[in-house]
């Protein structure tokens, strides 16, 4: 007498063509904002890290021969006010506008993750009355102005561009880690940490952290991009790194008077700056395209 095959164990294997489809859908690479920005920012990255080697020139390298020369296959970006070659600054440019960025996204997410965190954690009159109050306080100022505030009490300097920046990201970095502690909270992986006796802090920063860094990773995307024009917006007026360090912002600044006569010269440092801030939104809106499928 034969025996049909049981239904449930027959179906209890997948194929190997199913078993092909699912890893294809879930490493696909069909985001284009994700390899546009990834790539873009790499770039952007690797140029800045290899300034000396990329540059043709030095950033001061001065030639009173070529003074307010146009863009040729000498200088393809022209020369400034004092011969000094525009590519060479650009790339020089990118590595402090990297730096300074950098080391903001480091203050505000530093500062502002851990705090949201812990008042989303154990929420009650620290929460609501102590931490979200300071948090509301310091958002009630605009970014850029709280950045130029901050940069001139400390003074200009690239660390305290840095302080100045990354004190204004805090409040983001603080709503959106307290926005997921909440999410998470009521979880059962939380519960059971609980149960086995695992202290606050290692539930916060061991068990609730890494499933909430998601967002978190977005918005430090996002945050490059608002850090490295409020980098540039302080260099132009005098807040940030000081001449002759090559920087974007004090090359518009000093490209204002020369708008007739030498256009190139804000036009390329213009177009550096562009492209640095759309590549991180980009790589901010493909991150969370990869993370959340809902969107792709």
């Amino acid at each position: 007498m034969s025996v049909a095959p049981d239904p449930d164990f027959s179906s209890a294997e997948p194929s190997s063509s199913t078993a092909r489809v699912l890893p294809t859908r879930r490493f696909r690479f069909s985001n284009p904002s994700l390899v546009t920005g990834g790539a873009l920012v790499l770039l952007i990255l690797v140029v800045a890290a290899m300034a000396p080697y990329v540059a043709p020139y030095g950033p001061n390298q001065v030639d009173y021969n070529a003074v307010l020369q146009g863009p040729s296959m000498h200088h393809w970006f022209g020369t400034d006010q004092l011969g000094r070659d525009q590519l060479s600054r650009i790339v020089f440019g990118a590595r402090t506008s990297m730096e300074v960025s950098v080391g903001a996204l480091v203050v505000g997410a530093g500062l502002g993750v851990p705090v949201g965190l812990i008042a989303g954690y154990y929420r009650g009159f620290l929460d609501t009355w102590v931490i979200m109050r300071i948090v509301d306080a310091i958002q009630a100022f605009p970014f850029l102005i709280l950045a130029l505030v901050l940069a001139a009490m400390l003074g200009p300097g690239s660390r305290n561009a840095m302080i100045a920046i990354g004190v204004g990201l805090v409040p983001t970095f603080a709503r959106t880690a307290r926005a997921q502690m909440l999410q998470e909270l009521g979880k059962d992986y939380v519960d059971a940490a609980r149960v086995v006796g695992c202290s606050d802090l290692r539930i916060i920063f061991r068990h609730i952290l890494p499933n909430a860094l998601t967002p978190i990773i977005v918005q430090a995307t996002l945050a490059m991009a608002s850090s490295i024009v409020a980098e540039a917006s302080l260099e132009y007026l005098g807040l940030g790194v000081q001449p002759p360090t090559a920087s974007w912002g004090s090359m518009l600044q000093s490209a204002q008077g020369y708008l007739q006569l030498a256009p190139w010269l804000v036009v390329f440092p213009g177009l550096a700056l562009v492209l640095s801030v759309v590549s991180f939104n980009l790589l901010g809106d493909g991150i969370q395209r990869w993370f959340n499928r809902k969107l792709s």
